[in-house]
């Protein structure tokens, strides 16, 4: 891809980064209404039997991922045309979803700014290696390393560590501003689990929410993993990084059936997404349909989206992901490389 057509890519996608006040008004009914209903139903459903509440938990926990797609958007400011809405409804859904607005829009714009840019790893992203740095590690790293790639560590555990605990802290050097975000949503965290304790019992509260909280964690977790791991996947040292080719290249367009494609707020169409962030969820597959080189980006199924759970390293001499078992071979004759990243 030339720099010219990155530029006319760029254009194309334009047209389609303007926010609707009546889509965003509609999306916020249609999805945190129904989360309330259903949170409401597992509870009531409890009297009746744990099995029968998990129907409409599990319901819940989609709508809950759907919540966290209109955060995501106000996070970019591309929910709605006003700043000031984005901030406020993105603090709401925030407390919904557990998410400081302001720090992880912080995080997640660094995310955006570095995806697929081997020098710029850290921040926002999945911890990821390349083989040469993988055979340079210490025993020590490569076993944290091996523990951190386990799917039972990343998407059970790994809900626990991100919602619960890291994100109740402010980084280090946020602004104040950022700082009181935090504050004013733990707080409002803390207030809603206590009213929500009191009214029906903290043991309803922590089945009911705590299973959500797993199921949306543990999907959320894997969006953002399956469209960033997929075998030909795009890295490159910062001197040859390209921010079009990061995004369409190493961004994937998971095509999900139609009902997954709306509980997921069409997340999908992430090569869309990272190629303009201020395109708003409910336009993102109509500037896929409407922009022809984008049809012919990297795009995994339901069935080819499990094949990246084998994937563990970068290889930067073939460019595409490898599996431990790719490089085993390796270990035993292996030469110490430079670990380009602070691990």
């Amino acid at each position: 891809m030339t720099l010219q057509n990155t530029k006319d890519l760029k254009k194309q996608v334009a047209p389609f980064e303007k926010a609707t006040t009546k889509e965003s008004v509609w999306q916020i009914i249609n999805t945190v209404g129904p989360f309330i209903i259903l949170w409401y139903l597992g509870y009531v459903s409890l009297s009746v039997s744990y099995w029968l509440a998990l129907v409409p938990i599990i319901l819940a926990a989609g709508f809950l991922v759907r919540i966290f797609i209109i955060f995501h958007d106000c996070t970019h400011h591309s929910f709605f045309k006003s700043r000031r809405l984005n901030r406020i409804i993105g603090t709401f859904t925030g407390v919904l979803t557990l998410f400081p607005f302001d720090q992880w829009g912080h995080d997640h714009a660094v995310h955006h700014a570095t995806s697929g840019n081997l020098d710029k790893r850290g921040t926002g992203d999945i911890w990821t290696l390349t083989v040469d740095e993988y055979l340079a590690a210490p025993l020590r790293l490569r076993l944290a390393y091996r523990f951190y790639r386990n799917p039972f560590v990343m998407f059970v555990l790994g809900p626990i560590y991100v919602f619960l605990l890291k994100n109740r802290f402010n980084r280090k050097g946020a602004r104040q501003k950022e700082r009181n975000n935090t504050y004013l949503t733990n707080i409002l965290i803390l207030v809603l689990a206590a009213l929500l304790c009191w009214a029906i019992g903290w043991q309803s509260f922590l089945f009911v929410q705590g299973t959500i909280f797993m199921i949306s964690g543990a999907a959320g977790i894997w969006l953002f993993y399956v469209q960033h791991t997929f075998e030909d996947s795009y890295f490159e040292e910062d001197k040859d990084w390209e921010y079009v080719k990061a995004a369409v290249e190493g961004s994937s367009f998971y095509k999900l059936p139609k009902i997954l494609q709306w509980v997921t707020g069409n997340i999908g169409f992430h090569h869309v997404h990272h190629l303009s962030p201020r395109v708003p969820n409910y336009k993102l597959e109509e500037a896929h349909n409407n922009t022809l080189p984008l049809k012919n980006v990297p795009t995994i199924t339901l069935a080819t989206s499990l094949k990246s759970l084998r994937f563990r390293l970068w290889d930067e001499k073939n460019k595409n992901f490898v599996t431990f078992k790719d490089v085993k071979h390796l270990m035993k004759n292996s030469v110490p490389a430079q670990v380009k990243t602070e691990l």
